[in-house]
Protein backbone atom coordinates (compact mmCIF):
# COMPACT_ATOMS: atom_id res chain seq x y z
CA UNK A 1 0.00 0.00 0.00
CA UNK A 2 1.14 3.35 -0.54
CA UNK A 3 0.72 4.29 3.54
CA UNK A 4 3.08 2.73 5.35
CA UNK A 5 1.49 2.78 8.40
CA UNK A 6 -1.27 0.85 6.36
CA UNK A 7 -0.72 -2.96 6.44
CA UNK A 8 -2.49 -6.14 5.96
CA UNK A 9 -4.52 -8.27 8.40
CA UNK A 10 -2.34 -11.71 9.31
CA UNK A 11 -4.90 -13.80 7.89
CA UNK A 12 -4.89 -11.54 4.36
CA UNK A 13 -1.62 -11.82 3.78
CA UNK A 14 -1.67 -16.13 5.04
CA UNK A 15 -4.26 -16.70 3.11
CA UNK A 16 -3.60 -15.06 -0.40
CA UNK A 17 -0.70 -13.74 -3.02
CA UNK A 18 0.14 -10.00 -3.00
CA UNK A 19 -0.47 -9.05 -6.95
CA UNK A 20 -0.03 -5.39 -6.45
CA UNK A 21 -1.86 -1.97 -6.02
CA UNK A 22 -5.00 -0.60 -8.02
CA UNK A 23 -6.08 2.79 -7.75
CA UNK A 24 -8.56 1.51 -4.58
CA UNK A 25 -5.82 -0.38 -2.73
CA UNK A 26 -3.91 -3.60 -2.45
CA UNK A 27 -4.79 -6.45 -4.86
CA UNK A 28 -4.45 -9.91 -3.54
CA UNK A 29 -5.64 -13.60 -5.21
CA UNK A 30 -6.46 -16.35 -3.28
CA UNK A 31 -3.87 -18.91 -2.79
CA UNK A 32 -6.03 -21.72 -3.87
CA UNK A 33 -6.08 -22.07 -7.45
CA UNK A 34 -9.61 -23.58 -7.72
CA UNK A 35 -11.09 -20.22 -8.67
CA UNK A 36 -9.78 -16.80 -10.02
CA UNK A 37 -10.77 -15.34 -6.39
CA UNK A 38 -9.40 -11.61 -5.80
CA UNK A 39 -9.20 -9.73 -2.69
CA UNK A 40 -9.31 -5.98 -3.00
CA UNK A 41 -7.86 -4.14 0.60
CA UNK A 42 -9.11 -0.25 0.66
CA UNK A 43 -6.25 1.86 2.47
CA UNK A 44 -8.84 2.52 5.18
CA UNK A 45 -8.99 1.78 8.83
CA UNK A 46 -12.82 1.47 8.64
CA UNK A 47 -14.24 -1.76 8.28
CA UNK A 48 -17.53 -1.43 6.38
CA UNK A 49 -17.19 -0.33 2.83
CA UNK A 50 -20.23 1.30 3.01
CA UNK A 51 -19.04 3.77 5.41
CA UNK A 52 -15.71 5.22 3.22
CA UNK A 53 -16.08 9.02 2.16
CA UNK A 54 -18.04 9.96 -0.77
CA UNK A 55 -14.68 10.54 -2.86
CA UNK A 56 -13.27 6.89 -2.41
CA UNK A 57 -16.29 4.89 -2.79
CA UNK A 58 -16.31 5.65 -6.39
CA UNK A 59 -12.61 4.62 -6.55
CA UNK A 60 -12.88 1.77 -4.93
CA UNK A 61 -15.95 0.20 -6.87
CA UNK A 62 -14.55 1.25 -10.26
CA UNK A 63 -12.08 -1.16 -9.52
CA UNK A 64 -14.22 -4.29 -8.46
CA UNK A 65 -15.69 -3.51 -11.64
CA UNK A 66 -12.62 -3.88 -13.50
CA UNK A 67 -11.87 -6.63 -11.89
CA UNK A 68 -15.17 -8.34 -12.84
CA UNK A 69 -14.70 -7.24 -16.53
CA UNK A 70 -11.37 -8.57 -16.48
CA UNK A 71 -12.74 -12.07 -14.88
CA UNK A 72 -15.64 -12.09 -17.58
CA UNK A 73 -13.77 -11.08 -21.08
CA UNK A 74 -10.34 -12.01 -20.55
CA UNK A 75 -10.85 -15.45 -18.02
CA UNK A 76 -14.31 -16.16 -19.24
CA UNK A 77 -16.30 -15.96 -16.30
CA UNK A 78 -19.87 -16.07 -16.86
CA UNK A 79 -20.66 -15.08 -13.31
CA UNK A 80 -19.09 -13.44 -10.56
CA UNK A 81 -19.84 -13.28 -6.18
CA UNK A 82 -18.98 -9.99 -5.39
CA UNK A 83 -19.41 -9.41 -1.29
CA UNK A 84 -17.76 -7.16 1.44
CA UNK A 85 -18.05 -9.52 4.99
CA UNK A 86 -15.74 -8.67 6.99
CA UNK A 87 -16.97 -11.37 9.80
CA UNK A 88 -13.83 -13.28 10.73
CA UNK A 89 -10.92 -10.54 9.25
CA UNK A 90 -12.55 -7.41 10.09
CA UNK A 91 -9.91 -4.94 8.03
CA UNK A 92 -11.88 -4.20 5.04
CA UNK A 93 -11.53 -6.03 2.17
CA UNK A 94 -13.97 -6.75 -0.63
CA UNK A 95 -14.20 -10.54 -2.43
CA UNK A 96 -14.35 -10.81 -6.48
CA UNK A 97 -14.54 -14.30 -7.42
CA UNK A 98 -15.12 -15.55 -11.01
CA UNK A 99 -17.53 -18.48 -11.26
CA UNK A 100 -19.19 -20.77 -12.95
CA UNK A 101 -21.61 -23.89 -13.42
CA UNK A 102 -19.65 -26.84 -12.32
CA UNK A 103 -16.83 -25.33 -10.53
CA UNK A 104 -15.66 -26.72 -7.41
CA UNK A 105 -18.45 -25.74 -5.23
CA UNK A 106 -21.27 -24.22 -7.31
CA UNK A 107 -23.86 -23.13 -6.58
CA UNK A 108 -22.93 -22.83 -3.04
CA UNK A 109 -21.35 -19.70 -2.19
CA UNK A 110 -17.12 -19.85 -1.89
CA UNK A 111 -16.80 -19.07 1.72
CA UNK A 112 -16.75 -22.31 3.72
CA UNK A 113 -17.19 -24.56 0.15
CA UNK A 114 -14.22 -24.17 -1.35
CA UNK A 115 -12.28 -27.41 -1.02
CA UNK A 116 -8.44 -27.38 -0.78
CA UNK A 117 -7.41 -26.77 -3.88
CA UNK A 118 -3.60 -26.88 -5.80
CA UNK A 119 -1.64 -23.58 -5.40
CA UNK A 120 -0.96 -21.09 -8.25
CA UNK A 121 2.02 -21.61 -10.07
CA UNK A 122 4.76 -18.83 -10.69
CA UNK A 123 4.54 -18.55 -14.14
CA UNK A 124 0.31 -18.44 -13.79
CA UNK A 125 0.89 -15.28 -11.05
CA UNK A 126 3.29 -13.70 -13.48
CA UNK A 127 0.75 -14.28 -16.70
CA UNK A 128 -2.25 -12.86 -14.26
CA UNK A 129 -0.70 -9.69 -13.02
CA UNK A 130 0.71 -8.99 -16.34
CA UNK A 131 -3.51 -9.33 -17.42
CA UNK A 132 -4.59 -7.45 -14.86
CA UNK A 133 -1.59 -4.17 -15.15
CA UNK A 134 -2.63 -4.44 -19.14
CA UNK A 135 -6.37 -4.19 -18.57
CA UNK A 136 -7.00 -3.08 -14.72
CA UNK A 137 -4.06 -0.71 -14.16
CA UNK A 138 -2.23 -2.71 -11.61
CA UNK A 139 0.38 -1.59 -10.54
CA UNK A 140 2.93 -4.86 -9.96
CA UNK A 141 4.48 -6.24 -6.37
Amino acid sequence: MNNPAHSLHPRLLADSHLLGHLDGGTLLLSRNALLHWFILVPETELEDVLDLPAAQLPIVLADCRALSVFLKEELHYPKVNFAGLGNVVPQMHLHIVGRREGDACWPQPVWGNLPAGRPWQDDELVALKEGLAAHCGLVKS
